[in-house]
């Protein structure tokens, strides 16, 4: 992978194309879901939660507001607006040698905002299920 992977993310949600996804994740990424209990393991799954929450988040109101970044890992903090409720959250990410994603955590905040996503990313998922 050549470019560095949170400008690979930057430009995916830019553009708003979860295509890249796969180049993106390594085989064996884990994503963290603000509401799922468990942590989904492997590409397979991560790329599901996270196209979803393309289709969820990614309204023209999405931006990230601070981004800390270290040497492997990165917190990235953003706010968006759903239906009127203003959600604030941060993506935590974390890349191997290799530029690729091996871990993606999501965390959200106002308990307001997380039943809201709790409820888009169900129906979402659910929807790419019966496809």
């Amino acid at each position: 992978m050549d470019a560095h992977p949170l400008e690979t993310w930057h430009r995916l949600v830019r553009t708003q194309d979860p295509s890249g996804l796969d180049a993106l994740l390594a085989d064996d990424a884990v994503f963290y879901s603000p509401v799922v209990h468990t942590p989904q393991l492997g590409k397979a799954l991560a790329t599901a939660y996270l196209s979803a929450a393309f289709s969820v988040f990614f309204n023209p109101t999405f931006r990230y507001v601070r981004e800390i970044v270290g040497t492997s890992d990165a917190m990235l903090e953003f706010e968006v607006e759903i239906d009127g409720i203003l959600v604030n959250g941060v993506d935590i990410i974390k890349w191997n040698g290799m530029g690729r994603i091996v871990e993606f955590k999501v965390m959200l905040r106002p308990l307001k905002a997380i039943n809201l996503i709790h409820q888009r990313m169900g129906a979402m998922l659910q929807s790419k299920q019966g496809a």
